[in-house]
């Protein structure tokens, strides 16, 4: 009768249940797109906390006059004080009340709500605009003879250069901001388009004209699709300069408005309103480009995401 063989440690350590996977993390378990936004959230929020900080040791150490440069923690703390200067559309009116109207937060929501609707609108109309006058200038021949040397010719024109003349045509309102949006970009744009569509690769083109592709089809099919990546980054570095042109067109009184908020705060000396109301363009403008980039992702699904290629290098 043969003896039992005694266990080994490795034996009795998988009877023990050691041969069992380990329990995947928290962090692998949750979404691959959250993986990936985590990371670039936690270094913004660092990014934007080293420059608070540094503003405050320049504040600390009485570099900074807080009544000319209060800085954050004098100007972000002060939130209800701030959101009633944001009742812009009634405050000047006759006879009516400071305290008036909406409530301080619905007051910063239309404010916020009518800028960004301005600047929205203007980009539309110039994106439309431009892709549809740049194509026509490389489509035909007239068109690029007549047109294009005035475009050239207006595109170096400052937009704030543009600012009379917008209230001369449309007066004071929603029309002239939109008008100065439109202006800023369109000049730009077109000349951008026109040079995208010189860039497209000559073999897509010859390719399509060997299948008996028409003109027409050739645009449609080859041309604008090929040129459509890098007008959308145009597109996307222009949105920071469409916030930038309304302001100065709110400024000439639109009611609700990022630009009146603006002006009322230089106007009075208040210099905590001034940053307050800086500081919350410069979130809209932060989302507005993360917006854009998430359409660009799902309209051009078929390039390649080409960021931080040379960070291992």
């Amino acid at each position: 009768m043969s003896m039992a063989q005694p266990l080994s440690r490795v034996d009795a350590f998988k009877r023990k249940g050691g041969d069992q996977q380990p329990r995947p993390s928290i962090w692998s378990l949750l979404p691959e797109r959250l993986r990936l936004a985590l990371p670039r959230t936690g270094w913004a929020l660092v990014s934007i906390g080293l420059f608070a900080c540094l503003w405050e040791l320049l504040w600390a150490f009485g570099v900074a006059d807080p009544r000319l440069l209060p800085p954050p923690h004098i100007f972000l703390g002060n939130f209800p004080e701030q959101l009633k200067f944001f009742n812009t559309a009634r405050r000047w009116q006759i006879g009516v009340g400071q305290n008036s109207g909406p409530s301080p937060v619905e007051a910063l929501f239309y404010t916020i709500a009518s800028s960004a609707m301005r600047v929205l609108v203007g980009l539309l109309i110039a994106s439309i605009l431009s892709i549809a006058v740049g194509v026509a200038i490389r489509y035909f021949r007239l068109v690029d003879r007549l047109v294009l040397p005035t475009i050239t010719l207006l595109s170096p024109v400052s937009p704030i250069a543009w600012l009379p003349v917008a209230i001369f045509v449309f007066g004071i309102g929603n029309a002239p901001a939109i008008f100065m949006v439109v202006i800023a970009l369109f000049f730009h744009m077109v000349l951008s388009t026109v040079n995208q569509i010189d860039g497209v690769n000559k073999n897509l083109i010859n390719v399509a004209r060997t299948m008996g592709a028409t003109k027409m089809q050739l645009y449609g099919r080859v041309i604008i699709p090929a040129i459509l990546p890098g007008l959308l980054v145009v597109l996307r570095l222009n949105l920071f300069g469409a916030w930038m042109v309304v302001l100065v067109a709110e400024s000439t009184g639109v009611g609700y408005g990022l630009g009146q908020v603006i002006m009322m705060a230089r106007n009075t000396f208040n210099p905590s309103l001034v940053f307050f109301t800086i500081a919350l363009i410069g979130l809209l403008g932060f989302l507005s480009d993360w917006l854009m980039r998430l359409i660009q992702r799902r309209i051009l699904y078929w390039v390649p995401q080409t960021t931080e290629v040379l960070n291992g290098l």
